[in-house]
């Protein structure tokens, strides 16, 4: 038996049909978007910082909340070039809705993003947080900071190192003093005026003098083609390679290496190696403060350790908010005496873990000198022997930041044939032992937090806290390496970042 096909009905279709009336684009969009949180959160803060960024005349200007919209909105999607946000504010409906069918180029909103943001994004970055403060979201009594590297839009193979300079400047010295010393030995008569040369310190003014004194004695004289040409070559790049050397010292300031491409960026060692081989990236130290997984504070710093990156941070937060947090957790990369001593000083309760603290848990891993007897009222320690240490004197140290530490000195009297020597002094003469007591102080204080059931509370969720935004940032939005170049321009795309990160968790 043979069966009829029903008839197939479509709907109607005609892309060049004319609308009477055309469609709304607040129609198109769900009203629990999350465009629409972007919007009322810009439209909520105060834009007065970044409207007294334009100077007025001329032509108009885009509004700058529009364009602060489109940036957010844009990170949120993970859409971080402003080519692909000028193409969007012409297909995206999502866009067009956020920028009132505005179609600024690429050039203005790069422009607006590295220039018009700098200096007031962080103003705008607390402004939110201080939304989510308001709403309950977070709280600013307790925080938990971390640190993470980023890589740098920079050549990873062209760097400068700051060793690498002070060795080619003394082999500069060490090779012009040799050609003086040449030249005093063939040509005395025409160096007998001459005032006698240190070249201990040396600059371009001096190598030029030295060199047109040098090439002037050794005028008509029979001398080494090849001194002849090192003197050449030395009056032709010497002065210009150490005028090179001093400015990129001076970018250097305090740390040991940079990039070529990227002066503010350092070589730090990452975790995502692009060789898989533990290579050396040009990079920025990420620093965030968290509470509930919101960002409530961010910085950037150029040394790679997060051990020095403490004080400033918690200073930016005071800055940004006018108060300090009451408690601060963090790993053991931040239990310095420096920054115990900091927090003390602010009235700041830190639970935060020093290198050898989950160590000196485990009795089985403690050395024998570990808990030495000391006796406070004769400033002495006593050896496993029981042999009396006396105090011999005090070092003092200097850290990079200008903390100044001191470690008493103490003795053992006499280590010869003591049983116990093998296990104890491996030097050859009497055991000396260096003891920082402000920092032994704040370490038994660090391990009572710890050990209390707030400080296990807090050890416990700080990896929960802060860790999972890095792995958010990194992984989910892609972001592994910046676009633009330099520390305050970085610090925009973090600062960008932040903000979506918290939009993103509220929406």
């Amino acid at each position: 038996m043979k069966y009829r096909k029903s008839k197939v009905v479509f709907k109607n279709y005609n892309h060049n049909q004319n609308l009477l009336l055309p469609p709304s684009l607040e129609e198109l969009i769900e009203r629990n978007h999350p465009v629409r949180i972007v919007s009322q959160v810009v439209d909520s803060i105060n834009a007065e910082p970044l409207l007294d960024k334009y100077k007025g005349g001329g032509t108009s200007s885009y509004h700058p909340r529009m364009l602060l919209k489109v940036l957010i909105y844009s990170y949120m999607n993970n859409n971080y070039s402003s080519r692909k946000m000028e193409a969007a504010l012409k297909e995206n409906i999502h866009f067009m809705w956020l920028s009132g069918m505005s179609r600024p180029d690429h050039n203005t909103l790069n422009r607006f993003r590295s220039e018009r943001l700098k200096d007031v994004l962080k103003e705008i970055f607390a402004q939110v947080v201080m939304l989510l403060v308001g709403s309950g979201h977070v709280s600013l009594k307790e925080v938990y900071t971390d640190g993470t590297k980023i890589e740098a839009n920079a050549n990873r193979y062209t760097f400068v190192w700051g060793n690498a300079i002070k060795t080619n400047k003394k082999k500069m010295a060490v090779q012009l003093e040799e050609l003086w010393t040449y030249t005093q030995i063939v040509a005395t008569e025409e160096l007998k005026d001459s005032a006698p040369i240190e070249f201990t310190e040396i600059d371009s003014q001096k190598i030029k003098d030295t060199i047109a004194i040098i090439d002037k004695a050794l005028e008509g004289k029979k001398i080494d083609k090849k001194i002849r040409q090192k003197v050449g070559y030395a009056s032709r790049h010497w002065p210009a390679n150490l005028d090179k050397y001093d400015s990129q010292e001076e970018l250097l300031g305090k740390r040991n290496s940079m990039s070529k491409t990227d002066a503010d960026a350092t070589f730090m060692r990452m975790k995502e190696d692009h060789m898989k081989n533990g290579q050396l990236k040009p990079g920025y130290n990420v620093q965030i403060s968290t509470h509930n997984q919101f960002i409530v504070n961010y910085s950037h710093h150029q040394n790679p350790t997060d051990t020095t990156t403490l004080p400033s941070h918690l200073e930016q937060f005071e800055k940004l908010y006018g108060q300090l947090p009451q408690k601060v957790t963090a790993d053991a990369g931040y239990g310095s005496e420096e920054n115990y001593t900091f927090l003390e000083q602010h009235s700041i309760e830190a639970f935060i873990k020093y290198n050898a603290f989950d160590k000196n848990q485990r009795k089985s891993n403690q050395k024998l000198t570990d808990n030495l007897h000391y006796n406070k009222e004769q400033d002495c320690y006593y050896c496993p022997m029981g042999q009396r240490m006396a105090r011999i004197g005090t070092r003092k140290r200097i850290t990079e930041n200008g903390f100044n530490q001191q470690y008493a000195r103490y003795q053992a009297i006499n280590c010869k044939g003591c049983p116990l020597r093998s296990l104890c002094n491996n030097s050859k003469g009497n055991k000396i032992l260096e003891i920082n007591h402000n920092l032994e102080r704040l370490k038994a204080k660090a391990t009572q937090k710890l050990k209390s059931e707030e400080g296990l509370y807090h050890r416990r969720k700080r990896p929960a806290d802060v860790e999972p935004v890095f792995g958010n940032i990194k992984n989910n939005k892609g972001y592994k390496r910046f676009l633009m170049r330099g520390l305050l321009k970085t610090e925009i795309e973090t600062g960008l970042l932040a903000i979506v990160h918290n939009i993103a968790k509220v929406a």
